[in-house]
């Protein structure tokens, strides 16, 4: 293209060079593809082992898979141990390429090794709690030990599950006859807990680069949890967690902007715009007229568009902060 420009005398001879050269080492990122395809490779490998175990399981003694499971995951820790930087409460890199994945996959292969235990042998016995609490705090020891957010992640999820173990483990595990009281007001405090540990990583500076997941987890189990409390009381009651959702709501809300996360002003809004118009249908009572009816129509109308203006606005916001 260039050389046809050049002929037709549209462009120097000094300007064909540099355009050629610029272009000639021009280099091309694919560092996310790159990190998407060893992270689905690590999955895959996981996968296709518990495959392999599973229909080779007659002709494969337990023994030797536990052993193999074990080995992997010690063969990984062992590794990765060895090449990482000195622990520190900042932000630690990782010291290869491939350290993230190789600790990722030692990990899965050590849920692996205790789902297996517990399945074949009952090592747990009906001890549900502890056999959810033991790899929930390997989880959060490696997301520290070596600076992992995404053993972070599977700790935190780790920690859902055992609360709700914990609160209702027969109920939950056999008969599934859950009360619903109990398992909002779990997941309720689950959610402080999350918010609180992410105050605690920005105040203490303790590894300040994992705020987002716990913020991310605590927002959402927060007021999915507060929204249930709304629902499931009547209408007196439920205007205290209303309450309660607005000053948290609130609060989320200026220290999103405060530090510029839109993804947070987001789900803020999203949020406030659910319990208001939850609380503006559960006022409006449709058995009286049809106008109400209209009313309640319109209100979702304007409130909409409102909505999408709002939003609008709030991104020039930030992005003028």
């Amino acid at each position: 293209m260039f050389t046809s420009l050049f002929s037709r005398g549209l462009i120097s001879e000094t300007t064909l060079k540099n355009l050629e050269k610029k272009y000639a080492s021009l280099v091309v990122s694919i560092y996310w593809e790159l990190k998407t395809i060893l992270y689905l490779g690590v999955m895959m490998l996981s996968t296709g082992l518990g495959i392999l175990i599973y229909k080779n399981i007659d002709s494969i003694s337990h023994q030797v898979v536990l052993l193999c499971i074990a080995g992997l995951s010690a063969g990984c820790f062992v590794w990765c141990n060895k090449r990482k930087h000195p622990f520190s409460y900042t932000k630690v890199s990782s010291p290869n390429s491939y350290f993230d994945y190789i600790l990722l996959l030692g990990t899965l292969s050590f849920l692996s090794f205790l789902g297996y235990l517990e399945f074949q042998y009952e090592a747990f016995g009906t001890r549900y709690g502890f056999a959810t609490f033991l790899p929930m705090v390997v989880l959060f020891f490696i997301a520290y030990y070596f600076d992992h957010i995404g053993i972070l992640t599977l700790g935190i999820a780790n920690l859902a599950v055992w609360m709700g173990i914990t609160v209702t483990p027969k109920e939950l595990l056999s008969k599934g006859n859950l009360n619903e009281e109990r398992i909002i007001y779990t997941y309720l405090l689950l959610g402080f807990m999350l918010l609180a540990a992410g105050y605690f990583t920005t105040r203490r500076d303790i590894k300040k680069h994992f705020f987002f997941s716990y913020q991310h987890f605590g927002v959402h189990v927060t007021f999915i949890a507060l929204l249930s409390c709304y629902f499931f009381y009547d209408y007196k009651v439920s205007l205290l967690f209303l309450a309660a959702f607005a000053g948290i709501a609130w609060f989320i809300y200026t220290n999103a902007l405060k530090n510029r996360s839109f993804y947070f002003l987001l789900l803020t809004v999203i949020y406030s715009y659910v319990a208001l118009s939850a609380f503006v249908v559960r006022s409006l009572d449709f058995s009286q007229a049809v106008s109400v009816a209209y009313i309640g129509f319109l209100y979702f109308i304007v409130s909409g568009i409102g909505f999408i203006l709002f939003l609008i606005d709030l991104n020039k916001k930030v992005k003028a902060v």
